[in-house]
């Protein structure tokens, strides 16, 4: 495992820290009883085959 040599300033370590940012995820379009609905990519075939609703 990586041990530090020298202490990491608080400066620093808030900078490092402000980086990691959750990113908003990709929405593709898909169609459910007619209307658009955007969904995240990843649940796609879970909303065609019905196992999930959207709300709207």
């Amino acid at each position: 495992m990586a041990v530090p040599k020298r202490k990491m300033s608080r400066s620093n370590t808030r900078h490092r820290r402000a980086q990691w940012k959750a990113a908003t995820p990709d929405l593709a379009p898909v169609f459910i009883d007619g209307r658009r609905h955007l969904v995240p990519r990843a649940l796609v075939r879970a909303y065609q085959r019905g196992l999930l609703t959207p709300e709207d």
